[in-house]
């Protein structure tokens, strides 16, 4: 990032919130000092949407703009600062003055041009050669809402503006700015559910104040989970330690060579299978869309590695359904095959969730996101417990046990896979 030059005449309307009635000692005041004056009320009054910094003048020859965006870190008010360079994206959290005392710094000296973004309004300001400032304000057409941060509800986690979702084929550049991709809106959709769904999890875990983070990700694919687990830790001031697994060759050497574009430390990707990759250590285990029993080996590797956090959105339901002897109260219903293999599909992942509870987990089975962006919407969510809720969970595991076997009777089921790997690791001496 480079060096902030001084800019006293914009620095003394920095202050934030006590700053629009500090103009009024100007007796005429210039451009720069009328558009400091509009940005420090738009965030004031919450109408901030974004600021964009751009005709870079300064020292570094990588970098071509800075995006400026208002989030929300535990009741924090921050702005946030995503330096753009050629090959990577830098990302760092100001305190509002701060934050205002940086770009009053650059203004002029650094930046000669200004884009701000507010609801109802479109301001520009613009250095000429000589450095004069004139503003220009008029009507916004974008009737986008100012992104107040990651604590409100109905908000996007990630920023589109990453230099990696270019790579990534999920943004590209129009005009100069980037934007989304239109066939991978409902993809975009999904991923900031499942980070929506990562963040309440988080919270709720026994990582919420750990600094550091060990994520895998298993059945990485081109990455897109991977790289914004990676993104939004690190937005949340974690130290990301993110590993995508996959065992197609081309897709893990397309995701590091983005990766180490883009400097992002902390994000590594490797070939290999969930039956037989062992992770140096493991915080939050996923598994999407890991087919039959791949889910239940995640799941078990997740067990024996103490995650803290398992989060599997399973397909491919095929152990349990040649098993399942039809009750005969059920007959009439599941006498068609696509009721059959639905329930067959419950009775799975109901197995899972129970044996999960059984292992001292808050676990959840539940749809993530509607079915008009994916038919593989079903996801199994576990938090590990901890203290009394650990000590409850642990005196209740033998009534939870008592249901499996229940539910096994009920169906005539001889085997479930994950049971069967938890078994084995009890009947192992010592310590697994």
């Amino acid at each position: 990032m480079p060096k902030v030059a001084e800019n006293p005449g914009f620095a003394a309307h920095a202050q934030l919130p006590v700053f629009t009635h500090l103009v009024s000692n100007a007796t005429k005041p210039d451009a720069a000092q009328r558009f400091a004056v509009l940005l420090s009320t738009a965030l004031v009054e919450g109408r901030f949407v974004k600021l964009l910094l751009s005709k870079y003048s300064g020292s570094e020859e990588t970098l071509e703009r800075l995006t400026v965006r208002e989030v929300l870190l535990r009741g924090e008010r921050l702005l946030s600062f995503v330096w753009r360079h050629r090959t990577k994206d830098i990302t760092k959290n100001h305190g509002m003055k701060e934050g205002l005392d940086l770009i009053a710094g650059m203004l002029g000296s650094q930046f000669q041009n200004a884009h701000l973004l507010t609801q109802g309004q479109e301001i520009q300001l613009a250095f000429s050669r000589k450095g004069k400032p004139s503003l220009r304000v008029g009507k916004a057409e974008t009737t986008e809402a100012a992104p107040a941060g990651h604590d409100k509800d109905k908000q996007r986690y990630l920023a589109l503006d990453r230099a990696f979702w270019v790579d990534l084929g999920v943004t590209h550049d129009v005009k100069g700015e980037r934007q989304l991709v239109p066939a991978m809106s409902r993809k975009w959709k999904q991923i900031n559910k499942f980070i929506e769904v990562m963040n309440a999890a988080l919270k709720s875990s026994p990582l919420a104040d750990s600094p550091a983070v060990h994520v895998v990700d298993f059945g990485s694919g081109k990455g897109y989970l991977t790289f914004a687990m990676h993104d939004w830790l690190a937005s949340q001031g974690k130290q990301p330690q993110v590993t995508g697994v996959e065992l197609r060759d081309d897709m893990v050497k397309l995701c590091g060579t983005a990766a180490a574009r883009h400097g992002m430390d902390g994000l590594r990707f490797d070939q290999g299978d969930v039956r037989s990759y062992t992770p140096a250590q493991l915080d939050v285990m996923i598994a999407l869309h890991a087919c039959d029993i791949a889910t239940d080996y995640a799941i078990h590797l997740g067990l024996r590695a103490g995650a803290s956090i398992i989060m599997c959105s399973p397909c491919c339901h095929k152990q349990l359904r040649p098993q399942m002897q039809t009750p005969p109260v059920l007959r009439p219903l599941l006498q068609h095959g696509i009721h059959l293999g639905q329930e067959a599909e419950m009775v799975t992942d109901s197995l899972r969730a129970l044996l999960l509870e059984a292992q001292g987990y808050d676990t959840q089975v539940f749809e993530f996101i509607a079915l008009e962006h994916t038919s593989k919407n079903k996801m199994i969510l576990a938090v590990k417990k901890s203290g009394a809720a650990l000590v409850a969970a642990q005196k209740r595991r033998p009534e939870v046990l008592a249901q499996i076997a229940e539910v096994k009777r009920f169906y005539g089921l001889r085997e479930q896979c994950l049971e069967t790997l938890i078994d084995n690791d009890a009947a192992l001496p010592g310590p697994v």
